[in-house]
């Protein structure tokens, strides 16, 4: 079975591409979902986070409020890095059990681990191939107001702390641009698998 990172930069289309790898045989392991997971339900993690960054975070009911942690941990690198080392190294073992478990049941060819920061983690040093999907910036940036979760600000904030588009794509074994229907994303997709497969 194969590891195989896919990655983007916010509003390039990842988790799009992620549901097409599905559909398609692929089993997703999706990185982003379990670090906020580990946020909300596991106590150590709530425990290291309150330490890195007080008692700020939380809210009323003594829970970590995800709001109040994105905002301190996006101020600059430094909190980002603090952020991400206290949480990585959980995703991290997960992922693994994840992907033993997977392998032994012998389902699947691919195993996509969907992740917007592999290569920030360093993390595409364990995989097999790393994909990345990439888009214009005003591409980008429509797709992720559309959300309305996040101000046009705080977007281009959170693209400062991700590696550049351009080194992603220098040092990807595969890359799909996504600036086409979603009917050609989804042609990109299939001619990919059939390379790895």
């Amino acid at each position: 079975m194969l590891k195989v990172g896919l990655t983007g930069g916010i509003g390039s289309g990842k988790s799009t591409a992620s549901k097409y790898f599905k559909k398609l045989g692929a089993f997703i392991f999706d990185a982003d979902t379990e670090a906020k997971n580990l946020i909300s339900t596991n106590d150590l993690v709530q425990h290291e986070l309150i330490t890195e960054f007080g008692t700020d975070i939380i809210d009323i009911s003594g829970q970590i409020n995800k709001k109040k942690l994105s905002r301190i941990a996006f101020q600059d690198v430094d909190h980002q890095r603090q952020l991400n080392s206290v949480v990585h190294p959980y995703v991290f073992d997960l992922l693994d059990k994840s992907f033993d478990k997977e392998f032994k049941k012998g389902d699947h060819e691919i195993f996509i681990v969907d992740g917007a920061m592999i290569y920030e983690s360093g993390y595409d040093v364990h995989m097999d191939y790393i994909i990345v999907v990439t888009a214009q910036l005003k591409n980008r940036m429509e797709r992720a107001l559309e959300r309305k979760t996040l101000t046009r600000e705080e977007i281009l904030k959170r693209m400062e702390f991700q590696w550049p588009e351009e080194d992603k794509v220098n040092v990807a074994d595969f890359v799909i641009h996504n600036d086409d229907t979603e009917k050609e994303l989804n042609q990109n997709i299939k001619s990919i698998i059939k390379k790895l497969i």
